[in-house]
């Protein structure tokens, strides 16, 4: 049985959600995403990911700035689907939309609920050190990532994975699980259940002030919080080059290494800063406007070395 749905997601992490609904032959009336930006030198407006995608699948496109108002929340149920299906949308649905079609809306959501509620679980999941994360889809309620849970699937978080490695895991991991919700749903065979009162956490926005180093922190507390930050928006610090020019340093990717005599060694092509406890090596670098390389070629592109500020 196919249902009718409106998809409801902004970034590139939504598309395989979208396709893969497509691909079970589920009935998309309406897709809704943020309303285009500007963006680059020119400021021209710039389409979300998940439009563009949706207009080549020939697909209906929603961009309202709000679903507050009472016309937009008409024009939502209007769509006469039986389920809306959210993921990373960015707009708050308030009660009529939520309640406008029989099955509600489902949600997937990056994270093992009720840890990580909020707008950046993969990112925190990793900057705390945890090990094990998943997918979870939510029957949304008013609450913020509050409602009941009807899927999960667990993803476990190796010591060197990056929020990029693991965003491309779940993205994937929850096309395929919000799937096998819609045909449960279709079969009427969809139970949910409420989340666990103790264990809750919330993943805060990431904060820019969040991506600059600080080199007195333990290397352990220093490598997850790069990895979380990896590629995006990426945590730096700044160096000041042999020809006495300051620029910042992306840092993408480390290793935790044993504390030197120096605080900064650069030998054998290597990269290790010394932290508050233990040190890090650099494996992945990036300087700015440049392509991300590791610490040999970056050690090359120095001709009179550098310096870190403030170890």
């Amino acid at each position: 049985m196919t249902l009718k749905v409106v998809f409801m997601g902004t970034p590139e992490f939504s598309i395989p959600t979208l396709s893969e609904i497509l691909g079970k032959g589920h009935e998309v009336r309406a897709v809704y995403t943020q309303p285009p930006r500007k963006a680059g030198r020119g400021e021209n407006l710039r389409k979300t990911p998940v439009h563009e995608f949706a207009e080549q699948a020939g697909l209906p496109v929603y961009t309202p700035k709000s679903l507050k108002p009472a016309s937009a929340a008409e024009q939502f149920k209007a769509h006469d689907a039986d389920v809306a299906v959210v993921i990373a949308y960015g707009l708050i649905l308030p009660k009529p939309c939520l309640e406008a079609y029989p099955f509600g809306c489902l949600n997937v959501h990056g994270s093992l609920l009720p840890r990580w509620r909020g707008a950046a679980p993969i990112q925190r999941a990793i900057m705390a050190g945890d090990t094990e994360t998943g997918v979870m889809i939510m029957q949304m309620d008013e609450g913020l990532d509050t409602g009941d849970i009807v899927l999960a699937d667990h993803i476990p978080i190796p010591q060197d994975m990056t929020a990029g490695d693991l965003h491309d895991v779940m993205k994937h991991r929850g096309a395929d699980l919000l799937c096998r919700a819609l045909d449960a749903l279709a079969r009427g065979s969809l139970i949910a259940a409420p989340q666990p009162k103790d264990g809750v956490t919330y993943a805060e926005k990431i904060d820019k002030a969040e991506s600059k180093i600080n080199w007195q922190l333990p290397a352990e507390e220093l490598h997850n919080h790069i990895r979380g930050l990896s590629p995006f928006p990426g945590a730096w610090f700044e160096m000041t080059s042999g020809d006495n020019k300051t620029e910042r340093v992306k840092v993408l990717k480390t290793a935790i290494s044993p504390a030197q005599e120096q605080p900064l060694t650069t030998t054998n092509g290597e990269i290790i800063i010394n932290c508050g406890e233990a040190a890090l090596k650099l494996l992945e670098v990036q300087r700015a406007g440049k392509k991300p390389v590791g610490a040999k070629d970056f050690l090359n592109g120095l001709k009179n070395g550098f310096k870190v500020n403030k170890i």
